[in-house]
């Protein structure tokens, strides 16, 4: 089964998907909105989803470091809210929390700066929050 992971930001949204034997997990793009239009990030999830014959959806959701609800996490359940009413797919919602900060800590060791940072910085949260996904779905914990 192909799963699609989902990191939601009010800037950007990354988007990485697992292989069919649900092993790897790569990103495969950002999608910058800068909190505008929330329909051109569903329609272009969706559009994703199709091209990559995805079965499964974990949406990432931005809970604070104490565990409470932070102001993104509503906006991210409501992302996951209108896929599944597009897609028919019901997604996993899964914490998101320090997924950025590992990210980060990725690219810092392999030397990414700059504007590239900004490119992959939220493909690569989604890449973490699969991983995280599929190791679950390995251990039978799903």
């Amino acid at each position: 089964m192909k799963w699609m992971a989902i990191d939601y930001g009010d800037v950007r949204v990354g988007v990485a998907v697992s292989d069919m034997l649900e092993v790897t997990a790569r990103g495969v793009e950002t999608i910058s909105w800068r909190g505008q239009e929330i329909s051109y990030v569903v329609d272009r999830i969706l559009k994703l989803m199709d091209m990559e014959k995805v079965e499964g959806l974990v949406v990432g959701i931005p809970r604070r470091t104490d565990g409470k609800p932070g102001p993104s996490e509503e906006k991210a359940r409501q992302l996951a809210q209108m896929l599944k009413e597009r897609s028919g797919i019901e997604p996993i919602l899964q914490d998101e929390r320090y997924t950025t900060v590992l990210a980060g800590r990725i690219m810092q060791e392999a030397g990414i700066k700059g504007t590239r940072k900004r490119q992959v910085v939220d493909q690569i949260a989604a890449e973490i929050i699969l991983r995280d996904h599929l190791d679950r779905r390995r251990k039978g914990r799903l």
